[in-house]
């Protein structure tokens, strides 16, 4: 199955390496601390001397500081990213060759999901190749939303209307539900 959430790999592995190296730092200072660790003496300054350091470290540090801007800056952008990769489905006949694209294919599912009782809105994407589709489900609930209700009503009734239409035998998916600020209607 393709990974929905691509950034969250990459986000544990730096959150990791950072921790461990953050751990192995405090133990460091606190060793040399107490002495535990021999290779730097606890009375001595962090620096030697008070001269200003050469014109290049300044440089350095500055340029250091716009790189890992830029790291930082890409993360951010990396983490809305959610959706599986969507592509263009071909089909060959003997009468000629059909182009779909995986947005068209959903949007009959996410007009029926939406006027399930309790969904405010729904979004869906197409993702993987048509040998291994995968299928993301984002749907905006009504604070008084039956959640269960409407994951079974979505995989009872949608998910394998869907799965016919594209001539699947099976498509994976994953439903995340939002909350909506609106309320439902107070009177049924």
């Amino acid at each position: 199955m393709t990974d929905l959430n691509r950034p969250a790999r990459l986000n544990r592995t730096l959150l990791v390496l950072t921790g461990l190296v953050l751990i192995a730092g405090g133990g460091f200072a606190v060793g040399t601390h107490f002495g535990r660790i021999p290779l730097l003496d606890p009375a001595t300054t962090l620096v030697p001397g008070t001269a200003m350091p050469p014109g290049w470290v300044w440089y350095a540090v500055a340029g250091g500081a716009v790189i890992l801007g830029l790291l930082a800056l890409r993360w951010l952008i990396a983490q809305p990213v959610r959706k599986p990769k969507s592509h263009t489905w071909r089909f060959e006949q003997d009468t000629g060759r059909t182009a779909l694209a995986a947005s068209t294919a959903v949007e009959p599912f996410t007009a029926e999901v939406a006027t399930y009782p309790g969904v405010h809105a729904a979004h869906a994407t197409l993702g993987g190749t048509q040998d291994a589709p995968v299928l993301a489900v984002v749907l905006s609930a009504e604070q008084d939303g039956d959640l269960a209700a409407i994951r079974e009503r979505v995989t009872e009734e949608g998910l394998p209307r869907l799965r016919q239409a594209l001539d699947l035998g099976e498509l994976p998916m994953t439903i995340e539900f939002r909350f909506s600020a609106k309320a439902g209607p107070r009177i049924r």
